[in-house]
């Protein structure tokens, strides 16, 4: 039987992307290169070694060149997925980035996901409100209200601590010490423990004397801990941050406490270490923040003249999303450690997530998504085919990893 072509079908080929052509142009140019070498006989070969070596620098600077000028100065509106993986997943589920994958988590469990989507390893347990802190080597879990945590790395669970009091607030260093602030009715306590859910530090505190606690942050090695006190007196609120070390420096100070700052008319409400020795407090008209790995003091203290819509951060940059007064859309705003603003660029659109992945930051709602570089520019710009619950960069050329209630995708940003 002879088969018959039909005229109406067409094969429709994807458009290249630009940069894969810049690569797949330059490694044609190395292997033509090459066969011309083999061609000649050895005495060729020693005279064209030096001129090979620098056509190949010249080619590698120039794509780099290309490349960076092609990636990085225009908005993507588009993108396309190279992989898809897991479908119909249960709803009520929720994933943060963590380590070099993705935490899964429910009321019901807890995974670990590499970037090809495959599960490493799971964790049952019955947590009524599970909420995720994270840092890049320790995650906890906690039961918001409730009295569990567990204790996350890479590798697995590797603790789990029973409170005495319900959970307020939670963080985590990076070996796993966790800082707490529990409260009931009538009080709250601010406690650490170690993996083994073993109390290591147990602080109680009072409206009348240090006042109530808003926030904690412990730096990265566990020995530092930072709280923010909010309390009023005299008809007149004030917040005051407080630094604690509980190693050898601080066995010598009341309560472990070695240093203190009030700020009157303003209430702190988020702390955090960037890294080893860089702390900041962020308040509802200020910015401060302090230097000192051992005993940490304040270096800068920034007026905020707009309301923050939110406060984000990683171990190099402060962020915030400001609302603009008198125009449309917001600010978004970003520090270095020693508070100069190394960007500040409007936008529209409302974006209840916005993260920080190393120089890039990555604004989502439902499917719509933006995301800005270091240097101001606007990279992306668009929507993705389903609701957005974690977005992150990965290796390759404008590869990010999406999580959705579809399961994982890889995508590539595209025009």
């Amino acid at each position: 039987m002879v088969r018959r072509r039909d005229r109406n079908l067409h094969v429709v080929r994807e458009q290249e992307d630009p940069t894969d052509r810049i690569v797949r142009e330059i490694l044609d140019e190395l292997n033509s290169e090459d066969d011309f070498q083999n061609e000649m006989g050895e005495p060729g070969r020693r005279r064209r070694k030096s001129g090979k070596v620098a056509v190949i620098i010249f080619l590698l600077l120039a794509a780099a060149v290309g490349m960076y000028l092609l990636v990085n100065l225009q908005t993507y509106s588009r993108v396309r997925i190279t992989d898809a993986y897991g479908k119909g997943e249960a709803a009520n589920i929720g994933y943060r980035e963590f380590a070099k994958g993705v935490l899964k988590y429910s009321r019901d469990g807890i995974s670990y996901i590499n970037q090809k989507g495959e599960e490493q390893w799971n964790h049952s347990y019955q947590i009524r409100n599970p909420y995720i802190e994270a840092g890049q080597e320790s995650a906890v879990v906690a039961d918001k209200g409730g009295n569990d945590i567990l204790v996350i790395q890479e590798d697995g669970v590797k603790g789990e601590i029973h409170t005495s009091m319900p959970i307020e607030k939670v963080t985590v260093s990076r070996q796993g010490i966790v800082g707490t602030v529990l409260k009931n009715d009538s009080s709250a306590e601010i406690i650490c423990y170690d993996t083994a859910g073993n109390i290591l530090v147990e602080h109680k505190t009072s409206s009348v004397g240090t006042g109530y606690p808003m926030d904690i942050a412990l730096s990265k090695d566990g020995k530092v801990m930072q709280v923010l006190y909010f309390y009023t007196q005299d008809g007149t609120i004030t917040s005051k941050v407080m630094y604690y070390n509980f190693g050898e420096i601080g066995r010598n100070k009341t309560d472990n406490q070695v240093y203190s700052q009030e700020y009157k008319d303003t209430v702190m409400v988020s702390g955090f270490f960037l890294d080893q020795g860089v702390s900041a407090a962020v308040g509802d008209n200020c910015l401060a923040i302090f230097h000192g790995k051992e005993e940490p003091e304040e270096k800068v203290l920034i007026a905020i003249d707009k309301e923050i819509r939110s406060v984000f951060h990683n171990e190099n940059y402060i962020g915030m999303i400001l609302k603009n007064e008198g125009k449309e859309g917001y600010e978004l705003r970003l520090y270095n450690g020693d508070g100069k603003v190394v960007i500040s660029k409007d936008f529209t659109g409302d974006y209840d997530n916005v993260k920080l992945c190393g120089r890039q930051v990555i604004m989502y709602e439902g499917k719509r998504c933006s995301i800005f570089l270091r240097n101001g520019i606007q990279k992306f710009e668009g929507e993705m085919e389903n609701n957005i619950m974690e977005i992150f960069p990965v290796a390759g050329v404008n590869k990010y990893i999406v999580m959705s209630a579809d399961g994982m995708e890889k995508i590539r940003l595209v025009k």
